[in-house]
């Protein structure tokens, strides 16, 4: 058995999200996020997610927290303490969060994307890591820069606003070739 770890659950803006955050670093760098059971083949803490608990709609995991987006019917009170329990053991066990064999690898990248990167990093994804989710940069072309909205931020209702009016407004006044900002879906 590896080092002690603590879970907590905390909200998120989305109420179909809940964010387990733990004592250490769960998946540092990089983030991942599966919308199906079948997409999560990589991560085996994500699989084992999706197969324990049936109404899991969601599993983003990034740094030292895991967002769950779970199905509408569905209410966390019952559910939040076996999930923490779960997590727990499963990172006390040393069992992988991903799977060794499977890299992520970054795209090359001109000097108004690697400024986009760098804005996105310094200024957003702090704010929307506290709430559960992530935003990745996808691409940049014709003016306008696409992200992927991950985690509890995937089907948020305030989304929209946080993209449009936070996002959108900063890059375009940082970076003048950026005319606007749409979200994708992963």
């Amino acid at each position: 058995m590896s080092d002690f770890v603590t879970i907590y659950a905390e909200a998120t803006p989305n109420p179909e999200s809940m964010k387990f955050v733990a004592s250490r670093m769960i998946l540092p760098n990089d983030s991942v996020d599966y919308r199906t059971k079948e997409k999560a083949e990589h991560s085996p803490l994500a699989l084992a997610l999706f197969e324990n608990f049936q109404f899991c709609n969601g599993v983003f995991i990034m740094n030292n927290f895991i967002s769950i987006t779970k199905l509408p019917d569905v209410m966390w009170v019952e559910y939040i303490q076996p999930i923490r329990d779960f997590i727990k053991a499963w990172l006390e066990e040393g069992k992988p969060v991903i799977d060794p064999q499977h890299n992520l690898t970054p795209e090359e990248e001109g000097e108004i994307e690697l400024k986009i990167k760098k804005l996105l990093d310094e200024h957003v994804k702090p704010a929307v890591e506290m709430d559960g989710g992530a935003i990745s940069y996808k691409s940049f072309k014709n003016g306008v820069v696409t992200v992927v909205m991950k985690g509890s931020c995937s089907g948020c209702p305030s989304s929209t606003m946080t993209l449009k009016s936070g996002i959108e407004n900063l890059l375009k006044r940082m970076v003048p070739e950026v005319e606007s900002v749409e979200a994708e879906a992963e």
